[in-house]
């Protein structure tokens, strides 16, 4: 059973991000605060939910939540910054978008960096501990999934579908066969033999 605060005091939001590992696409995270009372058995990390699971909590979360927002940061940028720095942005973003002021963060890792002046707490594994990070990991999963579903129909020899930019095989292999797109991460090692291709479009 996943707890459902830190704080019992302070209105707080979880946070969390997905995609970091990917080789393609954008970093989306995620904060939600939900309201005090908030059950949902079903809720855990969303790395051990399946897809539909995942999709059929996602408008619970956004229904019942005090409050949620969505943060992203493009390849570009994290080509820019790196993908540690751009994972904070990404938190710092759905942050700046959330219609209420929380009190305390919950992230989740082991680093973090300060947002405003809120205090915050992170929590190693902390999407399988609390229930905002709960939330936060399913909406920024589904969110991103539902993005990279958009690019595979752009660039359908990827398998974005499937494999959602992580380094797969069957991507890899796409990357040695007909180079890179404009939402590969280019600082990122795409194939082990470091080979860097690109398409002209």
């Amino acid at each position: 059973m996943l707890l459902p605060y830190l704080n019992k005091d302070l209105m707080e939001a979880g946070c969390d991000e997905a995609g970091r590992g990917c080789l393609a696409g954008a970093v989306y995270a995620a904060a939600v605060i939900l309201p005090p009372d908030f059950l949902c058995e079903e809720l855990n990390d969303s790395k051990q939910l399946s897809e539909k699971q995942r999709d059929a909590l996602r408008p619970i979360i956004e229904k019942e939540a005090l409050a949620w927002a969505v943060g992203i940061v493009s390849p570009e940028e994290i080509d820019k910054i790196n993908i540690l720095n751009a994972s904070f942005l990404a938190m710092h973003r759905a942050l700046d978008q959330l219609p209420v002021r929380p009190q305390h963060l919950l992230i989740d890792g082991n680093r973090f960096k300060k947002y405003r002046e809120i205090p915050h707490t992170t929590i190693i594994k902390g999407d399988g501990k609390y229930l905002a990070i709960a939330a936060a990991s399913v909406l920024a999963k589904t969110h991103r999934d539902e993005y990279m579903l958009h690019l595979h129909e752009e660039f359908p020899l990827y398998d974005w579908n499937k494999n959602k930019g992580y380094p797969t095989k069957k991507h890899r292999d796409s990357i040695r066969e007909f180079g890179t797109t404009p939402y590969h991460r280019m600082s990122f090692t795409l194939l082990p033999e470091d080979r860097q291709l690109s398409l002209e479009f």
